[in-house]
């Protein structure tokens, strides 16, 4: 059975040879807590980690498709012997720490798009007319029309793309204070997306379109169902509507956090395939599955602390999770990137175990 079949029939709740062995990824930290157990030091990300592992997504693809974009000029605002506060090529004004010093992750402090006027200033540094396809797409036209492997492209999303041009609170606010904008901003996203996939839909056969939100945390999204529904679903029923009419019939949404308020308006957009279903978050795959049934596609939903526990707990967690496999229209891995809590030789014998249970017996 080919990559691309086994993709297409486990969504179909149709039988397999196995379930596809994939995973979602690694902290950096993690990587390199592994180099010093064992792990070859040439695997320095997530791609490598696919192909020293073995996964299917290895050789899965996602046209790369470039919206173009006049970039801010990268200024250093201010700076001393730890941190630099800059201007990114994106808007953002954030505090960074210098090579060598502090954590990775910057703290955000301005962010471009605050009103009308800075909101027109960022749309117009987009050029939707001259969206950019590989160089040799005729080439890999030709190559897709014989693979044994899935091909899909990235659609993006909404809240998510907002939110790093306004900052979580300003976005959320304007729900209240200017709705208007945020429809402004969303149609012409709506645009962005439509034109960005057009040529890809109506010259591949694709197999799925990804997206990607991370608006929820663990007590429910960030914004009400109801602003949801109103500002959101319809933009995604253009765009999966469209995706449709072209043979797109799994449309992946990767959204961490408790999703449960959610899925069942993403499910009336069009959105059916849902990960990384993190468990301590309230997503739960078995629980998702239960309440809003087959029409819920799934992947992920094994417990990270379970890799942290070790063999016991990761025995237990795979075995809780048998029967939604068995079942099913849901594919394991670990509910997000893998963290630097967990041993090597957990994650080798979780997949171990995993790929006994998903009928990978080589």
């Amino acid at each position: 059975m080919t990559y691309r079949e086994r993709f297409h029939r486990v969504f179909s709740y149709e039988t397999v040879d196995h379930i596809p062995d994939i995973e979602f990824g690694y902290w950096k930290e993690t990587l390199i807590r592994w180099h010093k157990e064992g792990l070859p030091k040439w695997v320095t990300d997530n791609e490598k980690a696919d192909v020293y592992f073995g996964f299917e997504t290895a050789h899965y693809r996602t046209i790369p498709i470039v919206v173009p974009f006049k970039p801010f000029e990268y200024t250093i605002l201010r700076e001393d012997e730890r941190t630099m506060i800059v201007r990114d090529e994106a808007g953002v004004i954030k505090m960074v720490f210098k090579e060598g010093v502090g954590v990775s992750i910057p703290t955000y402090l301005e962010f471009p798009v605050k009103d009308w006027e800075t909101w027109e200033d960022y749309k117009s540094r987009y050029d939707l007319d001259n969206i950019k396809y590989p160089e040799n797409w005729d080439e890999l036209k030709e190559e897709y029309k014989n693979r044994d492997y899935p091909v899909g492209i990235s659609a993006g999303g909404f809240f998510g793309w907002a939110r790093n041009l306004m900052g979580l609170k300003t976005l959320c606010r304007m729900f209240y204070k200017d709705p208007d904008l945020i429809r402004d901003m969303f149609e012409f996203r709506t645009e962005m997306i439509l034109k960005s996939i057009e040529k890809a839909a109506r010259e591949v056969d694709l197999d799925y379109a990804s997206w990607w939100e991370d608006m929820c945390y663990k007590s429910g999204p960030l914004i009400s169902p109801k602003h949801f529904k109103e500002f959101m679903v319809p933009c995604y029923k253009r765009i999966t509507d469209f995706l449709r009419e072209h043979g797109v019939k799994i449309n992946i949404m990767d959204s961490d956090g408790n999703i449960d308020l959610l899925v069942p308006l993403w499910l009336e957009a069009g959105i059916n395939c849902f990960f990384p279903c993190e468990v301590m978050a309230g997503s739960d795959p078995i629980y998702l599955r239960e309440k809003y049934g087959k029409e819920a596609l799934l992947k992920g939903g094994v417990d990270k602390m379970a890799l942290i526990k070790g063999p016991k707990y990761i025995d237990k967690e795979l075995e809780r999770l048998r029967p939604l496999i068995e079942e099913g229209g849901y594919i394991p891995h670990v509910d997000h990137r893998v963290p630097a809590d967990v041993p090597l030789k957990h994650y080798l014998y979780y997949l171990k175990q995993k790929r006994k249970i998903i009928g990978l017996t080589s």
